[in-house]
C-alpha cells in the first residue's frame, strides 16, 4: 500500500475537513478526496461516516486510524535510525522527559552518557506522563522521566532519584519572612497545583505529601504545567510547591522560592521503561541515572 495514502487519511482523520487537511498537507483537495475513496476501495470498508453534515470516523476508521500512526512512527523510525547509521552512530536511545522534572540532573546525565558513549544516538522529547506511557507500550520510546510510578501493566517504573520540595510563592508574600517555611503555615494560604491528570504526574505525590500535614488543602486552582502554576503564583492567585532545581532554571522575578522547614518531603522521579531484560545500551543508561543520587529506598512497581 501507498505510505502517501496513509498520510493523508491521518490528516484527514484528524482534521475532519478535507480543505484543512489539505492546506495541512500543502496540496489541493481534490486529490485528497480521491486518495480517501482509493483507499476505501483498496480496504473495502468504509473509513468514514458521510451521513450528515459533519465527516466522523467509522469505527474501523477509529481502528485503522491507530494502526496508521503506529505504523507511520515506525517508518519515521526506521528513516531516523538509517540516517543516524550513516552519520556513524550504533545504536539509539529514545528518551523522554516531562514538565516539572529536575532539569539540571537530566542535563547532567545526557551530558554523561553522550561523553560515555559518542556512538550512541540519544533523542530526547518532551511528552506528557500520560503520553510517555503510551508510547513505551508501542515501542515509540526507550526510557521516561516522570513523577509518577503508576505505570500499566507490561511496564516498570524504577525510582532513580528525590528531591526535596519547596514553596513557591509570589515575589511579595508574608510566607517570605520565614527563611525555611514550616508546612503548616504554607498551608493556611490558596494553593495552585497541577491537574491530576496532566504534565509529569506529580499532582498524586505533592498532594500526598502536604495532606500528611493534617491540614485541609485551599486549592483555588488546577493547572496544566509547571509554566502556568508559576504564572498563576506570580499573579498573586495563590503559592505552589515543586522541585526549586526545576524553577530556579526558570529566573522569574515575580516569584520566589522557599525551602521548608524540618526535614523536608521528598519527590521521586522515576524511570519508565517496557518489563523485561533492557538492552546493553539502556542498561547503562539506567546505572549513570542512578548515580545522580542516592538510590530511593522503594522497589520497581511492575
Amino acid at each position: 500500500m501507498d505510505f502517501r495514502l496513509l498520510r493523508y487519511f491521518v490528516a484527514v482523520a484528524e482534521e475532519l475537513h478535507l480543505a484543512r487537511a489539505a492546506e495541512r498537507l500543502g496540496i489541493e483537495q481534490s486529490p485528497v478526496s480521491r486518495a480517501m475513496r482509493d483507499l476505501e476501495s483498496q480496504l473495502g470498508v468504509q473509513l468514514f461516516d458521510r451521513s450528515t453534515r459533519l465527516t466522523r470516523l467509522t469505527w474501523a476508521g477509529q481502528v485503522f486510524l491507530g494502526e496508521c500512526r503506529r505504523v507511520l512512527a515506525t517508518v519515521e523510525q526506521a528513516v531516523k535510525s538509517a540516517k543516524a547509521a550513516a552519520q556513524g552512530y550504533q545504536g539509539h536511545l529514545r528518551i523522554a522527559i516531562c514538565d516539572s522534572l529536575a532539569q539540571p540532573r537530566i542535563a547532567t546525565l545526557l551530558a554523561r552518557s553522550r561523553e560515555d558513549e559518542p556512538e550512541l544516538e540519544i533523542r530526547v522529547f518532551e511528552l506528557p506522563f500520560a503520553q510517555q506511557l503510551k508510547m513505551l507500550h508501542n515501542d515509540l520510546l526507550d526510557i521516561g522521566f516522570a513523577l509518577s510510578n503508576a505505570v500499566h501493566d507490561g511496564l516498570v517504573a524504577e525510582p532513580v532519584w528525590t528531591d526535596p520540595l519547596s514553596v513557591i510563592v509570589p515575589a511579595r508574600h508574608p510566607l517570605l519572612a520565614h527563611v525555611q517555611v514550616p508546612l503548616a503555615e504554607a498551608l493556611k494560604f490558596p494553593l495552585v497545583l497541577c491537574h491530576p491528570e496532566s504534565g509529569s504526574g506529580c499532582r498524586h505525590q505533592i498532594q500526598a505529601l502536604l495532606q500528611d500535614a493534617g491540614t485541609p488543602l485551599k486549592l483555588v486552582d488546577e493547572v496544566t504545567s509547571l509554566g502556568v502554576m508559576l504564572t498563576l503564583v506570580g499573579a498573586g492567585y495563590g503559592i505552589g510547591f515543586a522541585i526549586a532545581s526545576q524553577v530556579q532554571t526558570l529566573q522569574r522575578p515575580d516569584i520566589s522560592i522557599r525551602p521548608l522547614a524540618g526535614t523536608p518531603p521528598m519527590l521521586s522521579t522515576y524511570l519508565l521503561r517496557r518489563h523485561g531484560e533492557p538492552s546493553e545500551p539502556m542498561k547503562r543508561f539506567i546505572e549513570r541515572a542512578k548515580d545522580e543520587a542516592a538510590p530511593v529506598d522503594e522497589e520497581p512497581v511492575l
